[in-house]
């Protein structure tokens, strides 16, 4: 169906026939007001009439009309023109359309099927005083000159004008078709408050208003929009509303408990307008939303539960209720609870119920531990000793650990220390329940002990003793070898640095002959000559055998020469004599001279 130049265009294709209805109607339409279109097919009848004017065709080989596609009514869309080329359709509709209906069927309300992207407008029609810019005669010059393009103000907002360019010469002129524009709408004004708001539940509220008076154009949609009383000046939520047929419409995505002012905006292409004032309403209460789970300080045999309000209360708080294990522990207003007479480290299950008026809320099932305490009992080490310098320890698993083993440590003291410096020789978390000490000291007693320890802190063994086996000491000292006569040493030395044993005895070696044999840590030389040099070796003994220290030399101390000094004179000319003598028998130490001349001498001039 089109309306084109003055006729309106009736064609109905079938898959073996095509049919043609032309009804001139010239510009009896163009007159400000409402006209009835009707278009009917009875059997092979095909017709088409407007206000009084009629005009109908038979179709040839008449077929049943059954529609089962969508109906596109003021155009169709770009997609499917191209599988209907030959009707050659043109652009779509630009006037107004009201109460269309089909044989069958309930007045269809274009507004509020419409879906597809043509836009048809559908309301504020052409009124009387534009009905003079239809009729040929009666057009008003807009234009005179040579420009080809031309601006024109002034104008009505959203109003259908009709345009067409008359070109001439000397020779004559000639006319365009007619052309249509329509003005755009201007924004809404005046939009009213909305009338009536009230809770659908804490979430949700259904807002009534009144359509705006005299807004020139369509309106597009209106929004819903809700601000909190207390909040920034910015919608906390909004809804579009595309049906403008209906003046009801849900506002969701509130929170309970809360205050806001719900505002309406109408929008029409050119723009969108605010109501001025708002409708204020208080959304109920709901359940508690993000209740959480308990959480506990622990303790060995009590736990302080702690609890903070939900994350979104949605309301007040009325009350709280603590479960342990499914059974109800605590009823009230608090946050905090203490559960006592509860067993070392022992799980339970707590959960936490919020309540206001609307309702109560659950948090999520958690499960908390009392505290860890060391374990009760730890039995000393089993200590094997392998050989002189590895000890093998082994032990047991607590029997009432108390809480989780979290490790072990082995502790080790020796008698060169006295048993008094305990260090830590095995620290681990792999709770292995062995371990080899290694790079002892041969022939030492060692005292070792065993903690196990929870994060609720450490449980000590009683002392176990192994002793490693002996072997040849280490590090047998020199010896000091001091005179304080012409005739003796005193010779002293100390223990070996490793005794790797209990030594048994100690040997002093005098130039390569044992002189003492003894457990003395000393010994006195005597009888020897003045000035006389000596080698001295210590040798340290255990069960295992002995070893020897490294090798000293020493000297007695010196003594008076003892002997006669045979001297020998020879002259050496008229002024010279020279000498020469003989060492005593028993030097006693290192010599010096001593030359005595007496006689008469010559003097220097």
């Amino acid at each position: 169906i089109e309306l084109k130049s003055g006729i309106l265009n009736i064609f109905l294709k079938t898959d073996i026939a095509f049919t043609q209805v032309d009804l001139w109607l010239g510009l009896s339409y163009c007159d400000g007001k409402w006209n009835k279109v009707t278009v009917n097919k009875e059997g092979s009848i095909v017709s088409a009439s407007m206000n009084e004017l009629r005009e109908q065709t038979l179709e040839p080989r008449a077929q049943q009309l059954k529609v089962n596609s969508p109906v596109y009514i003021g155009g169709i869309p770009p997609e499917i023109q191209k599988f209907y080329k030959e009707l050659g359709l043109e652009q779509g509709f630009g006037g107004c359309m009201k109460d269309v209906k089909f044989t069958r069927g309930a007045v269809v309300n274009l507004a509020s099927v419409s879906s597809s992207a043509v836009r048809v407008n559908l309301d504020g029609c052409l009124s009387t005083d534009s009905a003079v810019n239809c009729r040929g005669n009666d057009s008003i010059l807009v234009y005179r000159g040579k420009e080809q393009s031309v601006y024109e103000s002034g104008l009505q907002p959203f109003t259908e004008y009709l345009y067409r360019v008359v070109a001439s010469n000397e020779g004559g002129s000639v006319s365009s078709v007619w052309t249509r524009a329509r003005t755009r709408e201007p924004v809404p004004e005046n939009v009213p408050t909305p009338s009536r708001v009230h809770s659908i539940n804490g979430y949700s509220i259904e807002v009534t208003w009144d359509k705006p008076a005299g807004v020139i154009g369509v309106i597009e949609k209106y929004i819903l929009k809700a601000y909190e009383e207390d909040g920034p000046n910015v919608p906390i939520m909004s809804a579009e509303l595309a049906d403008t047929s209906m003046l009801r419409g849900v506002l969701t995505g509130l929170h309970p408990f809360t205050n806001y002012a719900v505002t309406l905006t109408a929008c029409t292409l050119a723009g969108c307008t605010e109501s001025l004032h708002a409708l204020n309403i208080s959304t109920p209460q709901e359940a508690p939303e993000g209740v959480q789970s308990p959480t506990a300080i622990s303790f060995p045999t009590f736990l302080l539960i702690n609890w903070s309000p939900p994350k979104i209360p949605n309301g007040i708080i009325t009350q709280y209720k603590l479960y342990m294990n499914g059974v109800p522990i605590y009823t009230g207003n608090g946050t905090k609870y203490v559960v006592k007479d509860l067993a070392v480290f022992t799980p339970h299950q707590f959960l936490l119920t919020a309540c206001t008026l609307a309702g109560c809320t659950n948090s999520s099932q958690v499960t908390l531990f009392t505290a860890q305490l060391p374990p009760s009992h730890v039995d000393a080490p089993d200590l094997t000793v392998l050989d002189s310098r590895t000890i093998y320890v082994q032990w047991k698993e607590p029997v009432e650990l108390n809480g989780i083993l979290d490790r072990y440590i082995i502790y080790i003291a020796n008698n060169e220390q006295n048993f008094t410096k305990w260090n830590v020789t095995y620290n681990s978390t792999e709770l292995f329940l062995d371990f080899t000490i290694q790079q002892l000291f041969p022939g030492t007693e060692y005292l070792i002990k065993l903690a196990a320890c929870t994060e609720g802190g450490c449980s000590i063994s009683e002392v176990s003793t192994a002793v490693t086996d002996e072997s040849t000491p280490e590090g047998v000292p020199a010896p000091k070898a001091q005179s304080y006569s012409s005739d003796s040493f005193n010779i002293s030395w100390t223990k070996p640095e490793y005794p790797n044993g209990i030594i048994t005895s100690y040997g002093l070696y005098m130039d390569g002959d044992l002189m003492q044999n003894s457990s003395h840590l000393s010994c006195y030389a005597y009888g020897l000559a003045p000035w006389s040099l000596h080698s001295f070796r210590v040798q340290a003994c255990t069960a295992k055998g002995c070893a020897l220290g490294p090798l000293v030399e020493a000297r007695t101390m010196e003594a008076s020469p003892k002997g006669r000094i045979d001297v020998f004179a020879t002259v050496d000319g008229s002024k010279g004599v020279q000498l020469k003598w003989l060492a005593p028998n028993k030097p006693n130490g290192r010599l010096t001279y001593t030359v005595l001349v007496t006689g008469l001498f010559y003097a220097d001039q």
